[in-house]
């Protein structure tokens, strides 16, 4: 981390294993280029993969084809999944209860500019933002004719934006965004948007568990009571296991000494709605500890009548043997 703005003297910032594989040459659009590779593994169980490609454009509308770019004749997902597909072998022997296969990637594209277009003519980032919002929504949202798009729909793909100096901005939508002047801090931003992205991915897969165990839950609570204590058993791992994956899922986020970056944390996560997928999983853990109490209740309820029916068999037994004695 090399903060270039005014931020506290301690910060706090996670970071995950990091590998930087060599350069590799494509061949983009009858042209070799040379792209940088890095992989980020975080221990949550999930592998974050960035290709930078260097690009030279005539005009904004030129950078929509690179969200499905094609890296000599293949394109960027199947680069991207074979690159993965290579990660994973490598650190299959070293994880815990690791998946069959991977899932489908959610991938984010990035366009980063040096600085404002010549276009621009002296215009501070906010107006220039302001006076291209259309081309900019084009973008963002992968639209070939921005001149489509609804003022509306141009607005609100755009309207979660940052800007610290005259010359800087930083546009954030759902698939993709802008950054433009932010050499000096890219790294991090860019990093900021790799964790974003990483929690969205694990908010969705943590949401299929939990789905899955709570409807197992619901059908064994059906089944006779001899399996309960089981299932009770199944939940109690479960609730563990979730819960320690969500605070270590949070604790990915502990880079809040530097209140910019913090800002675009925010704007990214209200565009992912980081907070709702939060709280549907806070619901559905809750929802999980109910029945695990219910089971435990029913477990205790069971103890008792269990200890009362042995009561009133010695209390038998002993009046039994009183009387064959008197006799």
């Amino acid at each position: 981390m090399g903060p270039n703005k005014r931020s506290p003297k301690r910060l706090f910032f996670y970071r995950p294993q990091m590998f930087v594989l060599p350069d590799k040459e494509y061949i983009i659009n009858d042209k070799p280029v040379i792209a940088r590779r890095s992989v980020k593994v975080f221990n949550v169980g999930a592998i974050s993969i960035q290709i930078r490609i260097p690009f030279e454009v005539a005009s904004l509308e030129d950078l929509v084809p690179f969200h499905n770019i094609e890296l000599s004749g293949a394109s960027i997902k199947d680069e991207m999944t074979r690159l993965a597909e290579e990660v994973y072998l490598e650190l299959k022997p070293y994880c815990i209860r690791q998946v069959s296969n991977l899932n489908q990637a959610e991938d984010y594209t990035v366009f980063c500019l040096d600085q404002l277009p010549a276009s621009s003519d002296g215009a501070t980032a906010e107006d220039w933002l302001k006076k291209n919002r259309l081309k900019i929504a084009g973008v963002l949202t992968e639209e070939q004719d921005a001149a489509n798009l609804s003022k509306q729909e141009a607005a609100e793909s755009t309207e979660q934006y940052l800007s610290y100096y005259t010359n800087d901005l930083v546009v954030i939508d759902w698939d993709a965004a802008l950054v433009v002047g932010e050499l000096g801090s890219l790294n991090e931003i860019l990093h900021i948007m790799e964790l974003s992205n990483v929690q969205l991915v694990e908010l969705g897969a943590y949401d299929q568990i939990l789905d899955s165990s709570l409807e197992t839950a619901y059908r064994d609570l059906t089944q006779r009571s001899r399996v309960k204590r089981q299932v009770q058993q199944n939940l109690r791992e479960i609730r563990i296991d979730t819960a320690r994956l969500s605070d270590e899922m949070l604790n990915i986020t502990k880079f809040f000494g530097d209140w910019y970056l913090a800002s675009i944390y925010r704007k990214i996560s209200a565009r992912f709605h980081l907070a709702d997928w939060h709280g549907i999983i806070k619901e559905k853990l809750k929802a999980l500890a109910d029945l695990y109490q219910i089971l435990q209740q029913d477990w205790v309820n069971f103890l008792m009548v269990l200890l009362e029916v042995t009561i009133v068999l010695l209390f038998v037994i002993d009046l039994v043997l009183l009387l064959a004695t008197a006799h």
